[in-house]
């Protein structure tokens, strides 16, 4: 009989040897994870790519509509715009110089948009087996632009209040006059063309009353124990000669005594109460003391000097007549003055209500609680304070503002002051976010501020929102 032993031994140590199975195994598995490492590798490039390439394409968009909507540019520049735009960006991210191609640039005139259309073409940095090794990505986006101009009332409170303290340690008139300079510089600086303005401001400082400059022939000043109205129009002229203590003005009045919440023009006809017509001035109430705010109201302009000189004189002295503020930014900013203003000589007054055409914002800022009026609203308690007046007749009039499509910011400084009490501090926060529009997801309409910074800041956010009004509404 055979002896088969060494052959089974060789048999089993054969079995027991498996480097070789081991080493097959190993090499499908690590091609299978060098494909795999590969595909991520491709995946991640691609990812980057598309990533870097709309980034690119929407700065380029954004901001050949920012140039369209400013007047930097014309509707028939915008491909060269877009085009310039990412030859310069070309290589951002994983892009490499010019490499972006521009498929297609829509500027839609009746929608007011620009869309652009671009592609790159990346070479893979793992190629695939039988896959070419170039893939092409795309991105695209669409965004708004504006003809619209902007017309825009800021009423600033120079009170007693933002005075610089006795120590010095704040000024908050000073702080004020920062904050309302850089914001009006922001505005005007998107004017291209000096004699056709896109943006125009105007800044109606305000006290116990408003100073109404070269529009005090808008005003009818009481005198003691007189009536309320201006005489009508057929009356004697001896009737109507009053000198005017200062260009002050206070609440118009109507025929029952009533604040008047309208922004109807001076040289309105209304009929008094023995049905004669008289023409809606203004009052200056005869219970108003001399202190009327020295700078005064500025309408609607272009002339940024003139409104900086116009900051710059600010001082602050007075108590805080709101409602009153409120009604001069109606003025300034309704079509119904413009004949007066014309008339004055103090510009081409606002245009006509049209927010297709036209942009027109509101800001209010106070430092404190409104605490003086003149006249209340009809419907009002007979027992109203002066503070209660002039927070209803600030709402009254922010209500017609906004009804009218006015956009009102407000903007509460210093309010948690340890001198106001926290009714006081309450109200004046309350007042302020009635009036301002209501807030959307992508613009806020009440800020409040504790610094001259804070301040400075909610200006300049303020300013941002406006030029973001022209291409969303």
């Amino acid at each position: 009989m055979r002896n088969y032993g060494g052959l089974v031994d060789a048999a089993r140590c054969f079995a027991r040897d498996r480097s070789g199975n081991f080493a097959v195994v190993f090499g499908l598995a690590a091609s299978m994870l060098t494909l795999g490492v590969g595909f991520s590798v491709n995946i991640s490039q691609l990812y980057n790519a598309r990533s870097s390439l709309q980034g690119v394409v929407d700065a380029a968009v954004t901001s050949t509509a920012r140039d369209l909507t400013t007047g930097v540019i014309k509707e028939a520049d915008a491909n060269k715009s877009v085009q310039a735009f990412l030859d310069a960006n070309s290589q951002a991210g994983v892009l490499q110089a010019n490499q972006i191609v521009m498929d297609r640039l829509i500027v839609d005139k009746t929608a007011k948009t620009v869309q652009a259309d671009v592609h790159a073409d990346i070479a893979l940095y793992f190629p695939i087996f039988g896959l070419s090794d170039m893939r092409r990505v795309g991105a695209s986006t669409t965004a708004l632009y504006s003809d619209k101009s902007i017309e825009v009332a800021m009423m600033l409170d120079v009170t007693g209040s933002m005075a610089q303290n006795i120590r010095g340690k704040t000024n908050k008139i000073g702080d004020l006059q920062t904050a309302a300079s850089a914001a009006v510089k922001d505005l005007l600086d998107n004017n291209i063309d000096p004699k056709n303005p896109r943006v125009r401001v105007s800044i109606i400082p305000y006290a116990e009353a408003v100073n109404t400059g070269g529009l005090a022939g808008s005003v009818f000043v009481e005198q003691k124990n007189g009536p309320d109205l201006p005489p009508p129009v057929d009356a004697p002229v001896s009737v109507a000669v009053v000198t005017p203590p200062d260009n002050c003005a206070t609440e118009r009045k109507d025929k029952d005594g009533y604040a008047d919440y309208s922004s109807d023009g001076p040289s309105q006809p209304r009929l008094n109460n023995s049905g004669r017509t008289y023409l809606a001035r203004v009052n200056r109430d005869d219970h108003m003391s001399r202190n009327c705010p020295k700078p005064a109201l500025i309408p609607l302009t272009a002339d940024k000097q003139k409104l900086l000189d116009t900051i710059a004189a600010f001082k602050a002295d007075g108590v805080t007549a709101g409602g009153i503020a409120a009604q001069w930014g109606y003025y300034m900013l309704s079509p119904t003055w413009r004949s007066a203003i014309v008339d004055a000589k103090l510009g081409t007054g606002p245009a006509n209500f049209d927010v297709k055409k036209v942009a027109k914002v509101a800001i209010l800022m106070t430092d404190g609680q409104f605490n003086t009026a003149f006249a209340g609203g009809r419907g009002a308690p007979k027992s109203q304070n002066a503070g209660q007046m002039s927070r209803g007749n600030a709402e009254g009039i922010c209500a017609n503002m906004k009804r009218d499509g006015i956009e009102i910011f407000t903007i509460g400084f210093d309010l948690d002051d340890p001198s106001m009490t926290s009714t006081e501090k309450d109200q004046a926060k309350t007042v302020l976010q009635h009036c301002s529009t209501a807030d959307t997801s992508s613009l806020k309409h009440y800020y409040e501020a504790a610094t001259g910074p804070e301040l400075d800041d909610a200006f300049s956010a303020i300013v941002q929102n406006i030029e973001r009004l022209t291409v969303t509404k």
